[in-house]
C-alpha cells in the first residue's frame, strides 16, 4: 500500500523548506515572510481591539444623549 498522499506532501514541503533555508537569499524571503505573518498578526489583534472601543464609545455616546436630554430652546424675548 502507498503512503498517505497528505503525509508525502507534508514531507515534500519540508524538503523544500530545508533546501530553501541553505539559500541564502530564498533564507532571506522565508524569513521576512514569517515577520510579514507576526507583523499581519498583530495589526489584526490592534483593529480588533479598536472595535470594541468603538462599541464601548458609542455605549457612551448613547448614555450621555440620554442624560444630556433634548436640546432646549432660549425663551423668547417679550417685546
Amino acid at each position: 500500500m502507498g503512503r498517505n498522499p497528505l503525509a508525502q506532501l507534508q514531507q515534500i514541503g519540508e524538503e523544500v523548506l530545508g533546501k530553501a533555508q541553505q539559500n541564502p537569499t530564498a533564507a532571506r524571503v522565508l524569513q521576512g515572510a514569517m515577520q510579514l505573518r507576526d507583523r499581519v498578526d498583530d495589526l489584526s489583534k490592534r483593529v480588533r481591539g479598536l472595535e470594541e472601543m468603538e462599541k464601548r464609545l458609542a455605549k457612551v455616546e448613547k448614555r450621555l444623549a440620554k442624560l444630556e436630554g433634548p436640546a432646549k430652546k432660549p425663551p423668547a424675548e417679550k417685546s
